[in-house]
């Protein structure tokens, strides 16, 4: 059975900051039914995560997250700058979060994050062959670099300070790379 895309009947802003917008979109599904929608305004720019791998090593991050109020464990991540390929983005990154560029970047697959309420296409690539190189980048303070050992990936599914889903989906990824080859 294929299924008819609600018609969309109107947009309209519901409340704006300086970073997000967010919108009230009222829908008419295909059996009649009415309901309003919120979601933050799709800016349509996506984003990258990168898992460096260096001499048997994941190399992550600990950095502050506003919305969980705590430092989290995450891999370098950041939003595609306009004129930007992925790629490109993701080495830059890399650059800016932990000092290293790549000379090999493979992409793993792209993954939405929660697109019931925004657009939040992440791209994740994994990065080998690192090689020193440092871009200045945005971050409030410096980020803490955390090497972890290639073997211990089923700790780290486990570690609490490691919990946002697109690392862990992205860790996910990663240990299928890593057994087919």
């Amino acid at each position: 059975m294929t299924q008819q895309l609600p018609k969309i009947l109107s947009v309209t802003t519901l409340a704006k900051t300086r970073i997000f917008e967010v919108q009230g979109v009222d829908l008419q599904f295909s059996n009649g039914e009415l309901r309003t929608y919120e979601r933050l305004t799709p800016q349509r720019r996506s984003s990258v995560m990168v898992l460096p791998l260096h001499q048997d090593n994941l190399i992550l991050i600990r950095e502050y997250a506003v919305a969980s109020e705590r430092y989290e464990l995450t891999f370098p991540k950041g939003i595609v700058d306009v004129g930007e390929a992925p790629i490109e983005s993701a080495n830059r990154e890399l650059q800016e979060e932990i000092g290293f560029g790549a000379k090999r970047l493979t992409p793993l697959r792209p993954l939405y994050s929660s697109p019931s309420h925004m657009y939040g296409l992440m791209h994740l690539f994994i990065a080998e062959d690192l090689y020193p190189s440092q871009l200045e980048g945005d971050e409030p303070e410096p980020l803490e670099i955390v090497y972890y050992p290639l073997n211990k990936i089923e700790e780290l599914l486990g570690d609490p300070n490691f919990a946002e889903s697109r690392n862990l989906s992205a860790l996910f990824l990663l240990r299928e790379f890593l057994n087919a080859k």
